[in-house]
Order: structure tokens, then C-alpha cells, then sequence
């Protein structure tokens, strides 16, 4: 019994062995096998390769460098845009919507920034249309307000050359009544004028007037342009003695162009007698000139040659008419030889009877002038024998005399 119960025993503590799976067979070598096969096959072949295919020039390294670079740099470029361009943008938004809140806020009396910045960009506009120096004296004896106009200083450059023709236009608001202009300085931007202009008027009556001195930049062939101005309320000032002083020059806008009217003249020149006949036709749409709105209108005609006049002739007065007829012809003795630097001058006045009479405006034909001065002249001259007919706008007298003045090309 005993062994029986022994040989029990020793199946069951034998069993357990027996199903416990056996270990794991180690792996194979295969895979380490194949590497290194694939190993030394890649570097036979490199040995096989040919010298010039793994000794690359310097300048192929170069390039290749630099193609590099430059990809590199587009790309962070591109990323610099997109990521920080609108910032800046919506930054530069905000500061114009907060200039727009500073000038609200100054329109309201608060900010005090938007008024100096608006003193700084006076200034350097101011310093740009440069100064200008003058006199002021009132003759109390003869009644007349006396303006000098001395010279000028750091006038911008209004032309392509880089400099300008400046004159200096003289004239009392709000009437505009009497207009003075010195001589154009042909390209200057410091002239010296020294020229001296007189207003009759009474002490009483400058209180309500202001005197203007404008600068123009002077353009034979097209409309002059403004420079700078003062403006000097008479009101403000104390003619009790002398004024002499320079002047900073203002930004000013263009004085309107005042429509003075227009002209229709006929020309005829017969070269074998040297006969030239000038016919005054008629005037349409002059400026009101006296008090109830009309004027008393009449022409005035003046012939130079070489800058010296030689004739002079002028029409009858028509009286309280902004529109008169005058149908009137004037014949000239011309030899041919000075038909050709011949000046024409046409001025039309309202006749006053107690005082001068006033220049309503002026033409010019002939020898220098221009546009339709210009054209009417070479027509008359290129059809001899015939009567050209031609309206001419009017000019300011002393726009026309002030270019008159300037050497012809």
C-alpha cells in the first residue's frame, strides 16, 4: 500500500512539468543577416562609382548655397507679411480714426495735442511759400494809402527748372477796385522789386478794408499760379507812423477769375500801301462797373513797335451798357517793314466824369503775344487785302502790361 500510494505521488508532481509549454525557440538571424549584406553591397557600389560624380565643383556648391538662401529668405518673408503686416495696418487704422477723435475733440475745446500738431504743419507750411518785406505810410496831405513792395526771400520753386517767375499783385478788399502788380523777376526765388504803389482813398474809409499782397508765379502760356499772400486788415494797424516789416507768406488760394468781358475786333492790312485798318465792332458781357450795375464803355487802341508807341486812337462812349456796339474803324500809315514787330494794344474803360476812368480789362495783338493774339495777327498778315474778324477775351490790365514787359523769345 505504501508503494502504491508513493508511485501516486510521484505521477502527480510530475505532471505539472509535463504540460508547462516549452520555452521559446531563439530567433532567427536572418533579418541581421540580410542588413549587413544590404550594407556591403551599398558601399561596393559606392566604390564603384566614378570619382567626378562624388567630387562636386565649388561653384555647383555655391549655387546650390545660394538657391538655398535665397528660398529660405521668400519663405520668411512671406511668413513676416502674413503675420505681422496686419498689425501694423490695423495700427495705422487706429491712429487715423484717433486723429479723427483728436480734431473732433479740439472742435469741441478738450485735446490739446491736435492744436500743436496743427501749429506744427503751419510752420513748415508757412517757412515752404517763403516772406516777403514792405512798407505802409499814409500821406494825410494827398489822402492816399502809399505801399511799398521791397523784396522777397526762399520763394518755393514753382517751375520744372527749379526755380520761378514771381510778381507781387497789389490790391484793397473788398472792392478790388484798383489792382497794381510789380515786374516779373525772371527765375528768382529771392527778387528784389523796390517798386511803390499809391490807393486814393479817405483815413476814414480804410477801417473797413483790408490790403492784400499776393505772389504769383508768372506763366506766359497758361495761368499764373498763387504762391503765397498776406492779408493785412487796415483796422489792425497804426498808420500814425511808417510801417516797414518782412512778412511770412500764407498758403492762398486762387483768386477767382473775374469775367471781364470780351471784344470783337476786325483787322486789315494791305501790304502795297501799307495801310492797316483796325475796326472796333462791338463788346459783349463787360463788368459792372458803376453803382447801378452798368458802365459807360468805350476803347481805347495803341500801337507800339519796338516797345515805343506809335499810335493811338479810341472809340466814343456808350453810355450805361454792358453790351455796346461801336462799329468804328481807325486806319494806320504801316510801312511793311514794321508790320512784322508790331503791337497791338486794345484797353476798354468805363468812363467816369468826375474821376480817372477805370480799365475794364485789355487785349493784346501782334508781335509776342499768344493764343489767339497770336493767331489773329497771322491771319490778318496771311490774308492781305481781307478783313479778319476775332473775338479776344479781356485780361487784367496789369497782367497784360506785366507781359509786355518780359523779353521776347
Amino acid at each position: 500500500m505504501r508503494l502504491v500510494s508513493l508511485q501516486q505521488r510521484l505521477r502527480r508532481a510530475a505532471e505539472p512539468e509535463e504540460k508547462a509549454p516549452p520555452p521559446p525557440p531563439p530567433p532567427p538571424a536572418v533579418h541581421n543577416h540580410n542588413f549587413m549584406n544590404m550594407k556591403n553591397k551599398f558601399f561596393n557600389e559606392l566604390d564603384h562609382l566614378p570619382n567626378h560624380k562624388l567630387n562636386m565643383p565649388m561653384w555647383a556648391i555655391g549655387a546650390i548655397v545660394v538657391v538655398v538662401l535665397a528660398l529660405v529668405g521668400c519663405f520668411a518673408f512671406c511668413i513676416y507679411k502674413k503675420c505681422l503686416g496686419g498689425k501694423k495696418k490695423g495700427k495705422k487704422v487706429r491712429e487715423r480714426k484717433g486723429g479723427g477723435g483728436r480734431r473732433r475733440r479740439k472742435k469741441d475745446g478738450e485735446g490739446e495735442g491736435g492744436e500743436e500738431e496743427k501749429k506744427e504743419g503751419e510752420d513748415k507750411e508757412q517757412e515752404f511759400y517763403g516772406k516777403l518785406e514792405y512798407t505802409l505810410d499814409y500821406n494825410f496831405n494827398d489822402n492816399e494809402l502809399v505801399v511799398g513792395i521791397l523784396q522777397a526771400q526762399d520763394l518755393p520753386a514753382m517751375d520744372m527748372g527749379g526755380t520761378s517767375d514771381p510778381y507781387i499783385k497789389v490790391y484793397m478788399l473788398p472792392d478790388k477796385k484798383k489792382k497794381f502788380e510789380t515786374k516779373v523777376q525772371r527765375k528768382n526765388l529771392s527778387p528784389v522789386f523796390n517798386e511803390t504803389f499809391k490807393f486814393k482813398i479817405l483815413f476814414n474809409d480804410l477801417a473797413g478794408q483790408s490790403l492784400v499782397l499776393q505772389a504769383f508765379d508768372f506763366d506766359r502760356f497758361g495761368k499764373h499760379d498763387v504762391i503765397g499772400q498776406i492779408t493785412i486788415a487796415m483796422n489792425s494797424i497804426d498808420l500814425a507812423q511808417p510801417i516797414h516789416e518782412w512778412k511770412d507768406l500764407v498758403g492762398g488760394e486762387k483768386e477767382e477769375e473775374e469775367k471781364l468781358g470780351d471784344i470783337c475786333i476786325s483787322l486789315r492790312y494791305v501790304p502795297t500801301s501799307g495801310k492797316l485798318t483796325i475796326c472796333v465792332m462791338e463788346a459783349k458781357n463787360l463788368k459792372k462797373m458803376d453803382v447801378g450795375g452798368l458802365s459807360d464803355p468805350f476803347v481805347k487802341l495803341v500801337l507800339q513797335h519796338n516797345g515805343k508807341r506809335v499810335k493811338k486812337k479810341k472809340t466814343t462812349v456808350k453810355q450805361n451798357t454792358l453790351n455796346p456796339y461801336f462799329n468804328e474803324s481807325f486806319s494806320f500809315e504801316i510801312p511793311f517793314a514794321q508790320i512784322q514787330k508790331l503791337q497791338v494794344l486794345i484797353t476798354v474803360y468805363d468812363y467816369d466824369k468826375l474821376g480817372s476812368n477805370d480799365a475794364i480789362g485789355k487785349a493784346w495783338i501782334g508781335f509776342g503775344a499768344t493764343g489767339v493774339g497770336l493767331r489773329h495777327w497771322s491771319d490778318m498778315l496771311a490774308n492781305p487785302r481781307r478783313p479778319v474778324a476775332q473775338w479776344h477775351t479781356l485780361q487784367q490790365e496789369e497782367e497784360v502790361d506785366a507781359a509786355l514787359k518780359l523779353p521776347i523769345r
